[in-house]
């Protein structure tokens, strides 16, 4: 038996092609993540653990017969996962009537995965130890503007591509944007008849996004090369047999994922004037 259980269920080969285009639909739908990150992998649900490395501390040390790697630490790739039920009355009746089954239980969940994944991402989990884009320590920080104001936007965006210049840190640049920001950003700029989301979407090659599991007034940039971080996957997002209750039929979505950043300074942070 596969690890998804699969060969144990009743449902036909053609409803579980529907339960996966629903659910890898949804989630491409949703999820912001990896359309700026490089993935590393699929590497199979047999993965579950990755070396981490902090390229600025990375070194081989021998000492008294006895070779490590400072600066690398090996680290686990935790699940996401959520569930859902489609009922044996409902499976019945569209086998009977001959209409699709109706899969927004499935289109829910994948969207709830999708939306667990991109808080890892973004904010970690710190009760298991996992630092994520805003939470990782050693990050950049510029005070950010009133960017509902002027030019202040495209400036401070400036200033942090900058700033990566600075720190020799080349690549593709990321402008990740809580949904407030982003729209606030839709609006002309004055004298040039632009729209100030277009002056710096052409900044940076258009890769400008918005999340909505970002906070308000929320607002990053990354430099995304996989030499600076990268997007693990052990198992991609799949859907799993769990058991049949009450005649019912209950269902897993799941995945492993682990963000790697290698490097912190490409990241920079827009933090909140205290004024």
């Amino acid at each position: 038996m596969s690890y998804l259980s699969r060969d144990g269920s009743p449902l036909s080969e053609q409803l579980w092609k529907e339960i996966d285009q629903t659910v890898v639909q949804t989630a491409r739908n949703v999820l912001v993540g990896r359309k700026f990150l490089h993935i590393f992998g699929p590497l199979g649900i047999g993965t579950d653990s990755v070396p981490v490395d902090d390229i600025e501390l990375l070194e081989e040390v021998f000492d008294d017969g006895i070779m490590t790697t400072k600066g690398r630490k090996h680290v686990e790739i935790p699940m996401i996962y959520d569930d859902f039920t489609l009922y044996a009355k409902d499976l019945e009746a569209s086998k009977k009537l001959g209409y699709p089954v109706d899969l927004s239980t499935a289109a829910y969940s994948a969207e709830s995965c999708a939306r667990k994944e991109d808080k890892l991402i973004f904010y970690g989990n710190t009760k298991y130890g996992y630092e994520g884009l805003l939470t990782a320590s050693g990050t950049n920080k510029i005070i950010k503007k009133d960017w509902s104001l002027g030019e202040n936007a495209f400036s401070d965006i400036a200033s942090a591509i900058k700033l990566f210049n600075q720190k020799g840190i080349y690549g593709t640049y990321s402008l990740i944007l809580s949904p407030d920001l982003y729209f606030q950003l839709q609006r002309i700029q004055p004298g040039t008849g632009v729209l100030e989301i277009e002056r710096i979407s052409k900044l940076l090659n258009g890769n400008v996004f918005f999340s909505t599991v970002l906070e308000t007034e929320t607002a990053l940039i990354v430099c995304s090369d996989p030499r600076y971080m990268d997007l693990v996957i052990g198992q991609d997002l799949a859907t799993a047999y769990l058991e049949q209750v009450n005649l019912n039929h209950n269902f897993r979505i799941l995945e492993t994922i682990l963000l790697r950043i290698k490097r912190k300074q490409a990241i920079t942070i827009f933090e909140k004037s205290n004024d």
